[in-house]
């Protein structure tokens, strides 16, 4: 270890190897970032400025867009610099503060989908009960709480991760610094930061998945036995199906990536799953609520003809 110097810097090697497809993968990067920030901003905005959204489901909505938002723009524009650069340097001061606000943000996402599909369950299985139940306050300390729970557990990956010695090799085999793809590059014992990894983003990771699939269970349960109409069935049943899709997107590659056990021949597969969950999922989330919820796609209607109107003058 005494011909070994300390790592100050790191290089993201990025989503593939071949040079040549630099070019037309931030082509389509750029243009799949564009419609997330385009798409999840004007969620974003309608729900602040519309009247009629401002209920609990789009109050989490809005949550929603503005995690989308902010989870694809740690990691894309430092890729998209990357696709164009021969450096693809990044300090390790910065490479923390990446993998801090990227489990920050991921694991707050995590926590706000069951927290939007309990708002779901009261709509349909308690409606006469639902302004009671998801009152105002709840609704803010349940979003508070979720936000603190993700910094929390990001910081303590982060604290951890900047505590281990990097030596040697410096190149990370990723497009954005993570924890897995750190731990392969540091010297010493990581057994403690791979059991926080497994343990703490597990349950993080897999609580919220069960909660969220109790919530659709116990909906589903209850529209089959008590819903005798089957257009009231069809209409309960639409308004959770966004919901429902957004879960399986963001979940499905997130427990692949950080349940399954690490190996060195799934680096590549960590990288494509990683632009699913990263790039694509939340570039999908607004084209997914817009298409399939009619008082989003009114209240941007209503906006478009308004902004049209006042163009004209």
């Amino acid at each position: 270890m005494s011909n070994q110097t300390s790592v100050t810097e790191f290089l993201l090697l990025g989503v593939t190897d071949i040079q040549e497809l630099n070019t037309i993968l931030f082509a389509i990067f750029f243009t799949i970032y564009f419609v997330n920030i385009t798409g999840n901003g004007a969620i974003l905005t309608i729900v602040i400025l519309d009247p009629r959204l401002h209920s609990p489901m789009y109050f989490f909505l809005g949550n929603l867009a503005c995690l989308d938002i902010c989870f694809s723009t740690v990691a894309v524009p430092k890729m998209l610099e990357n696709f164009l650069s021969t450096s693809k340097a990044i300090s390790f001061l910065g490479c923390i503060t990446q993998l801090h606000f990227f489990h920050f943000l991921g694991s707050t996402e995590a926590l706000l989908l069951p927290v939007m599909a309990f708002d779901r369950f009261v709509a349909i299985c308690k409606p006469l009960h639902y302004s009671v139940i998801m009152n105002r306050q709840l609704c803010v300390q349940m979003t508070v709480t979720i936000w603190t729970t993700g910094f929390l557990h990001a910081l303590l990956h982060s604290v951890m991760t900047s505590r281990l010695r990097f030596c040697g090799s410096n190149q990370i085999h990723h497009f954005f610094c993570d924890v897995k793809p750190l731990l392969d590059l540091a010297c010493g014992d990581t057994k403690l930061n791979i059991w926080l990894l497994n343990t703490i983003t597990g349950t993080i990771a897999l609580s919220p998945f069960f909660l969220t699939f109790l919530s659709y269970f116990y909906i589903i349960t209850y529209l089959f036995l008590k819903t005798r109409s089957c257009s009231m069935l069809h209409k309960a049943l639409s308004t959770c199906a966004s919901h429902f899709m957004v879960v399986i997107l963001f979940y499905a590659p997130v427990l692949f990536i950080y349940i399954r056990p690490s190996s060195g021949s799934s680096l590549d597969q960590d990288r494509v799953i990683a632009v699913i969950y990263s790039v694509v999922t939340p570039a999908l989330n607004p084209l997914i609520y817009t298409l399939r919820n009619k008082e989003v796609r009114s209240a941007l209607t209503r906006k478009m003809r308004r902004w049209f109107r006042l163009d004209k003058i």
